[in-house]
């Protein structure tokens, strides 16, 4: 597997073309945290399905977490949650773009908590007031759950979906708003 790593790396990093930019091989501690990340990845059929998505997508997110490991540890857990509930982990991805800009703590104007802006009336509907929403892992587990849920409503119309989410729909702007971010930033193709 290490090998794959490192010719995974040197092909992102270096690209195929001869105009790429010659950069330098990644931090050893780097590959180390990303071969650790990779094999402790449980939603992931393949690990070199692991190493390809989480290599990418961590080099998208780089200016938004700078940290490597708290990066990594944020996507493994938006690739599980997003998979336990049938969603695209990229879609997730934007959707907190458009909703926090990545801030964990963030509270929006009407009180919507953390990475994926989640209502905190959500707690007591579910009967655990003691959730905290700006832990990553209890706020992806709501939001990954509720757009889950209100896609299957709208029998698949992510417009209508991403909507509800917001509490918005009716209107466009947001979904037009979470789709532009996944299709102009953070979409894998499958």
């Amino acid at each position: 597997m290490g090998s794959r790593v490192v010719l995974l790396l040197a092909i992102l990093l270096f690209g195929t073309s001869s105009h790429a930019t010659v950069r330098q091989a990644p931090e050893p501690e780097l590959r180390s945290l990303l071969q650790r990340t990779v094999a402790e990845s449980a939603s992931f059929a393949d690990r070199f399905d692991a190493e390809v998505w989480l290599l990418d997508m961590s080099t998208r997110l780089t200016r938004y977490i700078p940290e490597p490991e708290e990066r990594l540890t944020f996507l493994r857990l938006v690739h599980q949650e997003a998979s336990k509930a049938g969603l695209r982990p990229d879609l997730v991805v934007a959707l907190i773009h458009s909703e926090s800009h990545f801030d964990r703590f963030a509270i929006s104007s009407v009180g919507a908590q953390g990475m994926m802006q989640v209502m905190p009336f959500w707690k007591a509907e579910l009967g655990r007031p003691q959730d905290n929403l700006t832990d990553n892992a209890t706020n992806l587990r709501y939001g990954c759950t509720i757009l889950s849920f209100y896609l299957k409503k709208e029998n698949g119309n992510l417009s209508r979906a991403l909507a509800r989410y917001n509490g918005s729909l009716g209107k466009s702007a947001y979904p037009a708003k979470v789709i532009g971010f996944w299709h102009d930033y953070w979409y894998v193709k499958p």
